[in-house]
């Protein structure tokens, strides 16, 4: 809200020396309450102590550009939170920061899930992109289609790796495939070195569930579309 009625707890609340904060956004109340352990009120007569939480030290303190922040610590309840400022230049920058924050947490997310590691670099969608081809050579008919373009879709992985690392993904993928034929099921794209190694001797590795989450909705999205038969134009 704005205007008299956002401004009428500063009154108060100046007088007793109490810091009022202002223009929480919705979303972080419910994150706000639990980290404090307190609940949510909508008028005075409900601030009753069994709703308020506790904390050592709340302080609004710079950050930096003219920009302030409220901090609480010491927080009393068993929550276990945490806030994550992030600062840039620019507001690219600060987003591309938030974006890898992001990614790593859902990294974390997966490994408490499901604890199986794999090897990184492409490895993983080359060798089942190899094991599919085979697999696809024994049958006959449609059948045989499918699979093998589905292992040709999974070699886009590793062939979007090496592009992105610089690399000449064709060249790049071919060696990959070489290897695996040979039984070097560990090869993967070293990204530092420019060239296919041992990746798990590099410590490249990645969560089980990321590359089970990838084929799965990627596998879904097709199917949906294969289930489209006809599409309406609304334009006029």
């Amino acid at each position: 809200s704005s205007g008299i009625n956002a401004e009428w707890p500063l009154r108060p609340g100046t007088k007793m020396k109490v810091l009022v904060v202002k223009d929480i956004e919705r979303d972080e109340i419910d994150f706000v309450s639990r980290t404090l352990g307190c609940r949510p009120i909508a008028t005075a007569d409900h601030m009753l102590p069994e709703h308020l939480g506790q904390a050592d030290l709340v302080e609004e303190i710079h950050v930096g550009g003219g920009n302030k922040v409220v901090s609480i610590t010491g927080c009393q309840s068993n929550a276990k939170t945490c806030s994550i400022l992030v600062q840039g230049s620019n507001k690219l920058l600060a987003d591309e920061a938030e974006r890898s924050i992001h990614d790593a947490l859902c990294v974390i997310r997966c490994l408490v899930k499901n604890k199986n590691m794999i090897a990184g670099g492409g490895a993983p969608e080359i060798e089942l992109s190899i094991q599919l081809a085979q697999y696809a050579a024994t049958l006959s008919g449609v059948e045989s289609h499918c699979i093998k373009a589905f292992a040709d879709a999974l070699e886009i992985i590793p062939f979007t790796l090496a592009e992105n690392a610089g690399l000449p993904p064709i060249n790049i993928v071919t060696e990959l495939r070489n290897r695996h034929a040979q039984g070097e099921a560990m090869a993967g794209i070293n990204v530092k070195k420019c060239c296919i190694t041992n990746i798990t001797e590099e410590n490249v590795l990645q969560p089980l569930l990321v590359s089970i989450s990838a084929i799965t909705l990627a596998s879904e999205t097709v199917r949906s579309i294969l289930k489209i038969d006809d599409i309406v134009n609304t334009s006029r």
